[in-house]
């Protein structure tokens, strides 16, 4: 970035942000201590980095009772004699071993703070073992709602599945429950009845058969992972798999479906290289090639688990045989396999610090739906799909919630973010351009936690345009921007309204056919034009009023 571009961008974001100020609508909610320990990088979690979690557990699912430990490798970044492990009620810690010492744990609600006794020496690679137990809380509405999914299949076989997104992994296992810092590596082993199997992340290391009928299914990630990345699904599964010829080589898809709904899976999960095709085209190489692709069947609608993505859509194309956009084209795809696929780049590649920068998950996610049918059907479909998601948008709070606290901003995250995506897609004007944003970001900040600063800039960057006041206005505030204008003698007076101070998006017309820019302010400005009538370019997310 050059250093005028910088400074610009500096004085630019410092006036956008005083002046508005007064536009901000608050969040209502009141935060407690707790939500300040989940929230906060914390004193006894910021003096260690994570590098490697072995899980192991087993799942009693006639119980729905779990137990296990958790290995907890970190280097020391500064001494420090105390460290926070989050793991939430009802699940109870019963010790913590280090050095096969059992150390002191004080419990402050869901936030555990370990008493230490071995001096931690900068640089040293040290670990420890947290054992656990209890009834995890059940998910009443799950992803949205988190927890264990306890239920049947049709077959009267248990079919349990994960989910933890905004609530947090601490729902279910020990760990270091905050998004900056994402351990590097992991295993994961799970011990179920025999008659059932454990999908989980990363590839299949073994299966270790047990004399008490149990079956222990030993998983191993690879990659960095976020924590609610994590998944355990248990079911009667039946597998299949295919080779994808990507951008670094050979893929393994493995697919995971409960045993009667094989032939139905075959058909509808051809969406999926489908999918791999077109997201490596706009967003770069698939993150995670030594983890491989995994869909696997899940007794809720689905989530984007991290090689794990977690299938519930009833194998019908569109959101539950719905389309979301209500312009045909959301039928085009099974709406759960490229959305929830596509967060393999925007939540698991990139992966927000704090949940108030979580548009950056789902605002480019949800913008991927219309790539994806940009790839497969044109711009045009892409165009109208997006804008038809413009109907789900409420505007009640600002999509960035606040910090340190973990909470996520307003469900506006997805389709107003993704307009606001599309809107600077139509401004930057240059599709090429356009793609090497999105697979730039991939680069860039691969395998990364970043905030929203850190992708506000590089888009300002790499565009080459002042998006500031673009991104306060939308990201920021709940005002959609109004187009006022009039026209009298082929001249036409115009302005916007309902901004914040120092707004000057430019917009696009139509007159006789023809595009014309214009870059109006929260000032009156006039034009001549060469007709008496003009269209706004639908692709701006902007409201429009004929003064007349």
């Amino acid at each position: 970035m050059s250093k005028k571009l910088i400074i610009n961008g500096l004085l630019l974001l410092i006036s956008c942000n005083i002046l508005a100020q007064t536009s901000l609508f608050k969040h209502d909610k009141n935060f407690t201590r707790q939500d300040s320990l989940r929230g906060t990088i914390t004193q006894e979690r910021s003096w260690w980095n994570l590098t490697y979690y072995h899980l192991d557990i087993t799942v009693n699912p006639d119980k729905k009772f779990i137990n296990g430990k958790n290995t907890v490798q970190y280097t020391v970044l500064k001494p420090h004699l105390i460290l926070q492990i989050d793991l939430q009620v009802p699940l109870k810690i019963t010790k913590v071993i280090q050095n096969g010492k059992k150390l002191k744990v004080v419990s402050d609600g869901n936030a555990h703070f370990i008493h230490l006794k071995k001096h931690q020496k900068i640089g040293s690679v040290n670990s420890l073992d947290v054992y656990y137990e209890g009834y995890p809380k059940i998910a009443k509405n799950a992803p949205w709602d988190g927890g264990f999914t306890w239920k049947k299949d049709n077959n009267g076989n248990h079919f349990v599945a994960t989910s933890c997104q905004g609530l947090g992994a601490s729902v279910w296992w020990p760990n270091k429950d905050h998004m900056y810092d994402e351990v590097d590596s992991m295993a994961i082993s799970v011990r179920v009845p025999k008659n059932l199997m454990n999908i989980s992340n990363g590839k299949l290391r073994k299966i270790e058969q047990h004399k008490d009928d149990t079956t222990t299914y030993h998983w191993f990630v690879n990659n960095p992972i976020n924590n609610y990345g994590v998944n355990v699904n248990i079911g009667d599964y039946v597998h299949f798999s295919e080779k994808y010829n990507g951008k670094a080589g050979i893929l393994d898809m493995d697919y995971y479906v409960l045993r009667d709904n094989l032939s139905k899976a075959k058909k509808q999960f051809k969406d999926a290289p489908k999918m791999m095709k077109a997201f490596e085209y706009w967003f770069g190489k698939y993150p995670f090639y030594k983890d491989g692709y995994k869909l696997v069947e899940a007794p809720y609608l689905g989530m984007e688990h991290q090689s794990s993505v977690t299938y519930g859509n009833k194998y019908q194309n569109g959101y539950l045989g719905r389309d979301l956009s209500k312009t045909g084209w959301g039928l085009k795809f099974d709406f759960i396999i490229i959305h929830e696929s596509g967060h393999e780049w925007f939540a698991n590649n990139i992966t927000n610090i704090d949940i108030a920068d979580m548009w950056i998950h789902e605002s480019f996610t949800a913008y991927s739906e219309s790539l994806f049918l940009d790839y497969y059907y044109g711009k045009k479909a892409a165009s109208e799909y997006v804008i038809g998601t413009r109907k789900s948008i409420q505007n009640d709070i600002p999509i960035i919630g606040q910090y340190d606290v973990n909470s996520e901003g307003s469900g506006d995250m997805y389709y107003k973010g993704a307009n606001m995506l599309h809107t600077i897609r139509t401004l930057i004007n240059n599709d090429k351009k356009w793609r090497q944003v999105l697979r730039g970001l991939n680069s860039v900040f691969y395998h990364q936690t970043v905030n929203t600063k850190q992708v506000e800039n590089y888009l300002i960057e790499q565009s080459g345009l002042d998006l500031t006041c673009i991104f306060n206005q939308y990201l920021r505030t709940v005002k959609i921007p109004v187009f006022e204008y009039k026209i009298n003698n082929n001249k036409i007076s115009y302005r916007w309204n309902n901004v914040i101070e120092g707004f000057n998006m430019p917009l696009n017309i139509l007159v006789d056919k023809k595009t014309q820019q214009l870059k109006p302010t929260k000032n009156w400005q006039t034009t001549t034009i060469s007709s008496d009538k003009i269209t706004v370019d639908e692709n701006f997310y902007v409201n429009i009023k004929d003064l007349k």
